[in-house]
């Protein structure tokens, strides 16, 4: 068991000290600010282990928790339909991606009976805005044209939100993406300089300092979604330069590094081994093109530090309008490391033929390009994927640790008496919406506009806060036919079309050790456990097929 450890004092006297706040406004509930990062590894950030630079969030570690048994569903759109809602993906019509797959776990789009968190907390007195990447419908129109759908469903202002900033699809150039909306219309970029990144944080913090000036006394939530550090690698140069040679040893370096400084930290037991180097990727000193590869972790490392700097914008609004202390932060990511590697066939909305100015875009990872700019589309891609997910087996679609465990912090100075410890609590993300309405001391509504809600799968995390205990049975996990089952320590998991493993995460979280065969009697127990969760949870098997 992983006892609670606080973040090295030099760690924290490294962050410096903040300015003066003002003096904190009085509210009886908090407000709620949500970050996720999108594709981004458990070991990426500085206080769960990374040598990327995150002085931000290693702030908000420092002066709040971080839960290190924390889940999410193993990718982007069912992430985020579970999150939103509190249900499993499959229950509200997000099983896979955001198309129609012909049932009801399938239908790609929210469904109509589950509770958004917007209109959750909506319903109990809560402004609500939204900055950044929405991907939970396919009612797009025509978003090339910058034609809106004729009728709208499920975009953000339909789902509660009552200020919305951001892509309705689930990736793109952040130089020039597709689907950027304001409310419920398109609109072109509105700078020369523009990048995402920087956008999505700004105009979260924006939000923070118009409701403030608004005199606006109802408490808010803010749903801030990234895309970074999704591909492609797209960063300004200035910020790639600052990585310069950092990754020049490899990718075993890198991990050995993380993984030494992650038991340091207390993230990890010494007693789990490091997982074997995916075995499709070669040593470091055979590898073609070296100075490509430490290029693509360079540009990845880059887009993680732009995230981290505008979150401290964020911050920053909060402490200039004296709401710091009494908002719960929350940050996380939507799914592990990402291992796809883009190739010259590939072709979706999310990849434009031109860049904005109309030169030709280049899609595939070419070590003749390096990547960087927006005339390319690349990706870090499995080696650097396997770096990510350090110490953790396999990557985003799997349900393996790699594939869904996520770094979680939470700082609420008000609420929060703990500094800077752990908490190894497992989380998953139907869990946040629960906690929310427990912190703000509401109920989820039983119906909205004359629908009735189904009620939420996730339990409250608010006894962990300050080291309670938290309630629950299991967590379950499908996607793409990866299936998993976590009941306390032990989790069941497989492959698509593979054999049941079974871990004591315990004693081994690095699942390098497979029980099964040892104890068949939990196996069969936690396979019923299973097979009955799927039925209920409309989980088909995969591949999808309209007959099914």
């Amino acid at each position: 068991m992983i006892m609670s450890s606080s973040l090295p004092l030099v760690a924290v006297l490294a962050l410096g000290g903040a300015a003066a706040s003002p003096s904190p406004v009085e509210k009886d509930r908090p407000n709620f600010v949500l970050i996720m990062a999108d594709d981004m590894g458990y070991s990426d950030i500085g206080c769960f282990g990374g040598e990327i630079r995150t002085p931000n969030l290693d702030r908000l570690a420092a002066d709040g928790v971080r839960f290190t048994n924390f889940y999410n569903t193993a990718r982007c759109c069912p992430t985020r339909a579970a999150l939103l809602t509190g249900r499993y993906p499959h229950q509200v019509g997000v099983g896979h991606m955001v198309y129609d797959g012909g049932s009801e776990g399938y239908r790609g789009e929210l469904a109509s009976d589950s509770a958004s968190m917007a209109e959750a907390l909506g319903a109990a007195g809560y402004a609500t805005g939204m900055s950044g990447k929405w991907h939970v419908t396919h009612n797009l129109g025509r978003p090339r044209e910058m034609v809106e759908p004729e009728q709208r469903t499920n975009w953000p202002l339909d789902r509660g939100f009552e200020s919305f900033y951001g892509t309705i699809h689930g990736a793109g150039s952040f130089f020039d993406p597709v689907t950027l909306a304001r409310g419920d219309d398109y609109i072109e970029r509105d700078r020369e300089d523009f990048h995402y990144t920087d956008r999505i944080n700004e105009e979260a913090a924006d939000y923070i300092r118009r409701h403030a000036a608004d005199g606006d006394d109802r408490p808010f939530l803010l749903y801030v979604a990234h895309t970074a550090p999704h591909w492609p690698l797209h960063a300004r140069e200035k910020d790639i330069a600052r990585w310069k040679g950092r990754y020049d040893a490899g990718w075993d370096e890198l991990r050995a590094e993380r993984h030494r400084r992650m038991k340091a930290m207390g993230l990890v037991d010494p007693a789990w081994p490091l997982t074997a180097r995916d075995q499709r990727v070669r040593d470091w000193d055979q590898v073609e093109h070296p100075a490509w590869q430490a290029r693509r972790m360079e540009v990845y490392a880059a887009q993680v530090e732009q995230l981290d700097r505008g979150i401290g914008w964020i911050v920053d609004a909060l402490r200039e309008t004296g709401q710091l202390d009494d908002t719960v932060i929350v940050f996380i990511a939507d799914n592990g490391g990402c291992a796809e590697e883009i190739t010259s066939g590939w072709g979706s909305l999310s990849i434009p033929e031109k860049t904005h100015d109309g030169r030709t875009v280049v899609r595939g990872n070419d070590p003749a390009i390096m990547p960087g700019d927006d005339e390319n589309y690349q990706s870090y891609g499995i080696p650097w994927a396997n770096a990510s997910n350090t110490p953790f087996r396999l990557y985003k679609h799997h349900v393996h640790e790699g594939g869904i465990a996520s770094p979680c912090v939470v700082h609420w100075p008000a609420g929060i008496e703990a500094r800077g410890e752990l908490r190894d609590t497992p989380g998953h993300v139907i869990d946040l919406l629960p906690t929310f309405l427990d912190l703000a001391g509401a109920e989820a509504p039983a119906e909205i506009e004359g629908r009735a809600m189904e009620p939420m799968e996730g339990v409250s995390l608010a006894p962990a806060l300050d080291g309670g205990e938290v309630d629950r049975d299991a967590i379950y996990w499908e996607h793409e036919g990866n299936r998993a089952v976590r009941q306390g320590r032990w989790k069941l998991v497989a492959r698509h079309k593979g054999a049941w493993e079974l871990y004591d995460l315990e004693a081994d979280r690095t699942e390098m050790n497979d029980l099964a065969d040892t104890e068949q009697e939990r196996v069969e127990r936690m396979i019923a456990m299973y097979d009955a969760w799927a039925e209920r949870a409309k989980v088909r098997p995969w591949p999808l097929r309209k007959s099914d």
